[in-house]
């Protein structure tokens, strides 16, 4: 079964709930939702173990910032289109662990301890999201520059601008890079809805 294409917008009412509200529309939700999602989840990824972690992922947002649904097809086209993003981030995850191994068994020496590379994934991850919200040149300028440690110059050469523009691509680069890393830390720390203030 295909993930829905409807657009989110076409079906979800344009407010949030207050986060001080019952989850019961939540728990509505999980209940005539969850099973049918984890289920698409496991034919699209061939995993029930996946599908089930990912499934409970996606209601973890809802529980974050919960959300209303005009109707029953609205919440499905909702669910469908968070566990489709959550999918990809799955699979280019693992890409990067794979490309990570590859790495190190051609390396010489003792290898980085189990929780030393889990750090080392998950900021290659960072890295990776960030990059591919940039446009291709300025990706290619800011990799040969941090990665290669080519000079502005060699840059320009290689991607035919000149070097102001590689300038220019190289701050766009880094302006992204501050505002990724605020973005990444502030959800980080929106673990749970704030508690309700006593009136």
């Amino acid at each position: 079964m295909a993930f829905a294409e409807t657009s989110i917008r076409d079906h979800t009412v344009d407010r949030e709930i207050a986060p001080c509200e019952p989850p019961r529309a939540l728990d509505s939700l999980y209940h005539d939702h969850y099973g049918w999602l984890r289920d698409l989840l496991r034919r699209r990824l061939g995993s029930a173990c996946d599908a089930a972690d990912l499934a409970h992922d996606v209601f973890l947002r809802l529980l974050i910032r919960p959300r209303e649904f005009d109707s029953f097809s609205g919440a499905r086209a909702w669910l469908s289109t968070v566990a489709k993003g959550l999918c990809i981030d799955l699979w280019r995850r693992r890409e990067i662990e794979r490309a990570w191994l590859e790495t190190l068994a051609t390396r010489q020496g003792e290898a980085p301890s189990a929780e030393d590379q889990a750090m080392l994934i998950e900021a290659l991850c960072q890295v990776d999201a960030m990059l591919r919200r940039l446009p291709v040149k300025v990706a290619r300028a800011f990799l040969l520059s941090q990665v290669e440690g080519l000079t502005y110059r060699e840059i320009a050469g290689i991607l035919a601008v000149s070097e102001r523009m590689v300038k220019k691509y190289m701050a766009q680069a880094i302006l992204h890079c501050a505002l990724f890393e605020a973005e990444f830390s502030a959800q980080s720390h929106s673990v749970a809805p704030e508690p309700a203030r006593s009136r």
